[in-house]
Order: C-alpha cells, then sequence, then structure tokens
C-alpha cells in the first residue's frame, strides 16, 4: 500500500527543489564567489543568514538548528568582512535565477508564470509569527523577473515550513545534534550528514547515548519503535504547521499547483544529490 502523505509535505518535496538551486547548483556557487565569499560554506551561510542582517553565529546557529555551534563561528561574522548582506542577497537570487534559467523550459513560460502566481498568492497570506527566517526572507522586496520571483517564492515557503520543523523538534525534546542522529537511524549515511553540519564524533556519540536512554535508539544505535512513533509524531506537527498556508486554496487549485510544479521540481531535483542533507525523499 502506497504511503499516504499529506498534502502539505506533497508541495515542499516539488517545491523545495526550485529553492535548493541556490546551493547546489554551480550558478549559485559562482556568483557566491563572484561577490567574495568563495567556499561552499562561505556562501551558504552568509547568503541563507543575510535576510537577518550582519549578523553574528549565535542567532543563526538557533535558526539553523542543526549546525555544531563551532562550524557556524568559523563563518559568522566574518563573512561579512568579505560581503555585506545586501551583496549576499544580490548574490544568492543571481546565482539562482541564473541556475533556473538553465534548467527549466524558459520557451514555455505560463506554467511558471501559474506557479508564480499561486506561490506568491500563499506568500501574501502566511502568518510568520513564531518563523524568523520565514518573516525574513518574506519581508524583503519582492525581485523582478518571473524566475526571481518563482525562487523567491519557494524560498519564503521553506523557510516557512523550516521553522515550524524546527519548532517540533524542540517539542520533541531534540537538540540539533540528536535530530540528526535519528535522521541517520532512519534513513541517511552518518557519512554523509556528520561532517557537513560539524559534529564530532565525540559530539555524535554523545547525542546518541542520551537517544539510547530515552529509549528513541536500540543500543546498537538503530531506530526503535518508540523512536518511529516519535519522528513520526514531530514530522505530523511539521506538516500541521505548514498546512494553514494553504487554507486558502481549494482542491482544484491545489492539484494545480501540484501539478504546474511537478515538471519544475523534477527538473530542478536533478541538480541536487540523490541522497541529500535537506529531507527530500531519495530521487527514484
Amino acid at each position: 500500500m502506497p504511503e499516504v502523505v499529506h498534502p502539505a509535505r506533497a508541495l515542499w518535496w516539488l517545491f523545495e527543489p526550485i529553492h535548493a538551486v541556490t546551493y547546489f547548483a554551480p550558478e549559485g556557487l559562482q556568483a557566491f564567489e563572484s561577490a567574495g565569499l568563495r567556499g561552499f560554506w562561505r556562501g551558504y551561510f552568509g547568503g541563507r543568514s543575510a535576510p537577518l542582517g550582519p549578523v553574528d553565529a549565535a542567532p543563526v546557529t538557533a535558526a539553523f538548528f542543526n549546525f555544531a555551534p563551532g562550524m557556524v563561528e568559523r563563518a559568522l561574522p566574518g563573512v561579512w568582512q568579505l560581503a555585506t548582506p545586501q551583496a549576499a542577497l544580490d548574490a544568492r537570487l543571481a546565482g539562482a535565477t541564473a541556475a533556473l534559467a538553465r534548467v527549466l523550459d524558459t520557451a514555455q513560460p505560463e506554467p511558471i508564470d501559474r506557479a508564480v502566481d499561486l506561490l506568491e498568492r500563499a506568500v501574501d497570506g502566511l502568518d510568520c509569527g513564531g518563523r524568523v527566517l520565514a518573516a525574513a526572507n518574506a519581508a524583503l522586496p519582492r525581485p523582478e523577473g518571473r524566475l526571481a520571483r518563482l525562487w523567491h517564492a519557494t524560498t519564503v515557503l521553506r523557510e516557512h515550513r523550516g521553522d515550524g520543523h524546527v519548532a517540533a523538534l524542540v517539542t520533541e525534546g531534540l537538540d540539533g545534534c540528536e535530530a540528526l542522529v535519528v535522521r541517520c537511524a532512519l534513513d541517511t549515511p552518518r557519512a554523509t550528514l556528520q561532517p557537513i553540519r560539524g559534529w564530532t564524533d565525540q559530539e555524535w556519540d554523545a547525542a546518541t547515548a542520551r537517544l539510547v536512554e530515552r529509549g528513541w535508539l536500540h543500543p546498537d544505535g538503530t531506530i526503535s519503535p518508540l523512536g518511529r512513533s516519535r519522528h513520526a509524531t514531530l514530522e505530523a506537527a511539521t506538516d500541521l504547521a505548514a498546512s494553514r498556508v494553504w487554507t486558502g486554496f481549494d482542491r482544484k487549485e491545489l492539484d494545480e499547483l501540484a501539478a504546474t510544479l511537478g515538471p519544475l521540481g523534477t527538473r530542478c531535483r536533478a541538480e541536487l544529490p540523490s541522497v541529500n542533507p535537506i529531507g527530500l525523499p531519495a530521487t527514484g
């Protein structure tokens, strides 16, 4: 029997890849490097945190949630000596739109225009209370051009869902490292996630021990029935927190949005690694 997926999660699976080209497509890396942010992580931390202004590491560690504090501190606030937040914002938009121009079929603008119309309608109705990254991105001026607007709308919506996911993780009593350990126990190799989130072996093993003590994991580190149940609960809470975005849409409009986003998201998904750190299902 196929898995029943919440509509809010199914839509996120479609629009997340459109946002994520910012970090995974070569155009994004080139744009950040042209702005002075050389190296993947300078571009990532500078570009993603730029809507907050020239912030230090502490609020970014809190907002991004699952990065080791020391990893964030290696990038912030130092990146602001290399590029201003506005330069980082300009670079991430330029890189994203360049990538979308290459990846999407811009000779057929109607699906893109319709996706923009529906996504921006969702953004206009957002309640960003308690969602710092979503609020900061929603407060930015809406860019010009259909690809820039498409990317901006998906960015606001994915940060909105991400903020809600962080709230669900906190409610379940998980810290940033523990959340990653659970994810790896479910479906992702530790070797994929641990290095790119900056946690040491000692920190990772301590988080594993805490989860074993709480019953989320078996002593061998595999997920327990309790862990699966609690993870399902927090994922359901994430979906619920994201579902209010779509309450102003009827079923026909949601089906239209999914049908419109499907080909766009599929093309962008090909730019992402099959095993990715952002929670999308593996390709295929």
